[in-house]
């Protein structure tokens, strides 16, 4: 049976391209699905700010008639600009354990880097640090975050045996929340130097619209703490207040730490949540009839919290703005009752973020890769 690789050219065919692994994951436990709604909202040019600096396809592979498969392309130009490279990204690829399959969706991808004279592919991203990215290669018995990708253990041959070889890996890690009495001291008494030898504060937000005060501060504060991690891309302002609007109304006054210095600077900040991804699997979807009603227990009653973004401004690192971060939101998680952390992707690389962990008996139980491809 032959195999048509269609790109997306409507909302239809977007709706296909967005609905797919509801079909392909419904019987695994880990799969955890996004909304429909913010799916499609990623691919739509008219909301997205991010085709102000990209151009993407997505595209459709089907057997007699039937959607099969999918893979999404993305020509970063800001990212090509900045490393100085010829590449296409990949994404949002699923597909079957079927080598045919993931043979036509991946020439096709390849056919049009080649049409833009590109020389190589790497994947799976987004089109930013906020999209999910990252191959699943580790942890497949572990409940994902809705912040990453979850995909089925063969993926990884199949690309592999496609050409894609290891580009970077990242690594999360999973901790216990200790009791108030079991905090080590030590780290207390740590914290209390730092502030006084830095001159810095934690700035205790009273109400959302103090945070959103600072929001686009922050912002730029993750732009420059991101400026050398892999892949990164700087945002732009109709990005940064995209962002800003699409997910600030759900963020926990609690659960954000920002450090300032004697100026009001900020200089660190750390942004959790509680876990959403058994709340996303109920919901199925859709935030209607009941979704929402998953969500807004999930953010009330939850003992797992995940950490979503963290930053330090380069002239403050290594002076243990991280610590009293780490320190506040331990505080923070042990008054709400969360009894486990959830981390954020990291770079395996990345031994210094790694080591802010190191007090809570982490355990590192999943790892994403992404691959890359020489065009030839």
């Amino acid at each position: 049976m032959s195999i048509t690789v269609k790109e997306v050219l409507n909302k239809k065919d977007l709706k296909t391209f967005v609905k797919l692994p509801f079909a392909m994951y419904k019987n695994d436990p880990m799969w955890v699905p996004q909304l429909i709604r913010d799916d499609m909202e990623v691919f739509n040019r008219a909301k997205n700010p991010a085709f102000d600096n990209a151009d993407a396809r997505q595209f459709l592979a089907y057997r007699d008639g039937k959607a099969v498969g999918r893979i999404a392309a993305i020509l970063s130009r800001v990212a090509n600009q900045k490393y100085n490279t010829k590449n296409l990204r990949f994404g949002w690829f699923d597909a079957p354990n079927d080598p045919e399959v993931a043979a036509a969706l991946f020439k096709t991808v390849e056919d049009w880097a080649k049409e833009l004279g590109m020389e190589t592919l790497t994947g799976p991203h987004g089109f930013c640090d906020l999209d999910p990215q990252g191959m699943l290669v580790e942890g497949f018995d572990q409940l994902p975050t809705i912040a990453g990708y979850y995909n089925f253990p063969y993926y990884q041959k199949l690309v592999e045996d496609l050409g894609f070889q290891k580009e970077v890996d990242y690594v999360e890690f999973r901790t216990h929340v200790p009791e108030m009495s079991a905090f080590p001291e030590k780290l207390l008494r740590l914290a209390e130097r730092i502030k006084e030898r830095g001159g810095l504060r934690v700035l205790q937000f009273s109400n959302k619209k103090e945070i959103l005060g600072r929001a686009e501060e922050l912002f730029h504060l993750l732009d420059e703490a991101f400026e050398e991690i892999y892949g990164a891309v700087p945002l732009t302002e109709r990005q940064i207040h995209y962002f800003i609007k699409k997910y600030f109304s759900f963020v926990d006054k609690d659960l954000i730490q920002a450090v300032v210095n004697q100026k009001d600077e900020m200089v660190g900040f750390m942004i959790a949540m509680p876990n959403f991804s058994r709340a996303f699997q109920k919901a199925r979807g859709s935030l209607f009839p009941l979704g929402w009603w998953h969500l807004l227990r999930a953010m009330k009653k939850n003992d797992v919290l995940d950490f979503y973004l963290a930053g330090i401004k380069k002239n403050y690192r290594g002076q243990g703005v991280d610590l009293l971060m780490v320190v506040e939101m331990a505080h923070k998680a042990i008054a709400k009752g969360f009894h486990y952390t959830e981390s954020n992707q990291e770079l395996e690389s990345n031994t210094k973020i790694q080591a802010q962990w190191k007090y809570f008996n982490p355990v590192q139980h999943k790892r994403k890769r992404i691959f890359k491809k020489v065009l030839k």
